[in-house]
């Protein structure tokens, strides 16, 4: 008997135009019946008075299909993957008591895998930690803490970039509270294994036409007050995790090439992620309108069993 289809997941890389399929998708999941609801994947989306920097689904897109885990913390609040799938794993499994259909919809893998999978995940820094490491880093730079790290945990270096602040910092407290570990088996990231049958559906586009969306992307957030907003948000004490969002620091700077580089090394990012999902269908957006590729996200859910 086929395996019966309680979620679907999109997945892919900044600009490819996620949140209007899943608006469009669930305009035919009403048709028949269903009442979906949007779950986000995205680690930044999270942070209320961000919206336009994290391209956040607009007024108009949340009237159109009701989104979970959207602009509910303030934006001076660390946030974990952690706490992450503790909220949305209750959000999902609470939609699905109540006969709703998630629609899990973002661009960042390891909280895609969080939403979708039960995860080992790693510990919280131990009191302190976090702290020391970011005085080091002031005091000496990333470079010469990869270098300690590469002493430490060569293997963990090697997968950090020598000027990853953030994923230096966070290593280095994992070997502090003993959680860093060499591989020893397959990641749980890269398994078929999810919570509950899921039809999980890869967005693709042309490379060259996809940076044209994101620069003219970028250019409409600059014209819409983007720069004001992250400004307000610095003012407010952005937390360390709200700066990680692609552009806070450029934008601070007043430097919109910048962003403009960082958006399009976050959507290589992505796409190597993309090519790492087991069991993802990849469906290529380019030239074709959201409705169209909700039309073909619906038809391959049509070919598993509903609740």
């Amino acid at each position: 008997m086929a395996e019966r289809l309680d979620l679907i997941a999109l997945f892919g890389p900044t600009g490819v135009g996620k949140t209007a399929v899943a608006v469009a998708l669930a305009q035919r999941l009403r048709a028949e019946g269903e009442d979906p609801v949007a779950v986000s994947a995205d680690a930044l989306q999270v942070y209320r008075g961000l919206e336009l920097l994290t391209a956040a689904p607009t007024r108009a897109e949340r009237a159109a299909l009701e989104h979970r885990a959207v602009s509910f913390l303030p934006v001076d609040a660390r946030f974990s993957v952690g706490e992450y799938a503790e909220l949305v794993h209750a959000e999902i499994d609470g939609l699905l008591a109540a006969g709703r259909r998630p629609i899990v919809v973002g661009g960042t893998g390891l909280y895609l895998r969080a939403a979708l999978a039960d995860l080992d995940l790693k510990p919280p820094p131990p009191p302190g930690a976090r702290e020391r490491w970011e005085a080091e880093l002031a005091l000496h730079g990333a470079p010469a803490l990869h270098a300690l790290l590469a002493e430490r945990a060569p293997w963990a270096a090697a997968e950090i970039e020598p000027n990853d602040r953030r994923r230096i910092v966070r290593a280095l407290e994992l070997l502090d509270a003993g959680a860093l570990e060499p591989p020893a088996k397959e990641s749980q990231l890269w398994t078929r294994e999810t919570r509950h049958p899921t039809l999980l559906v890869g967005l693709t586009m042309q490379r060259d036409a996809l940076y044209r969306r994101v620069e003219d992307r970028v250019d409409q957030m600059v014209a819409a007050g983007v720069r004001e907003e992250v400004r307000a948000a610095h003012a407010a004490g952005a937390s360390e995790t709200a700066r990680q969002a692609v552009g806070f620091d450029e934008l601070l700077a007043g430097d919109v090439d910048a962003m403009k580089r960082r958006t399009r090394n976050l959507v290589k990012r992505q796409h190597t992620w993309m090519r790492k999902l087991a069991g993802v269908e990849l469906l290529d957006t380019t030239d074709r309108a959201p409705a169209d590729v909700a039309a073909e996200v619906h038809r391959l859910a049509s070919t598993l069993p509903r609740p």
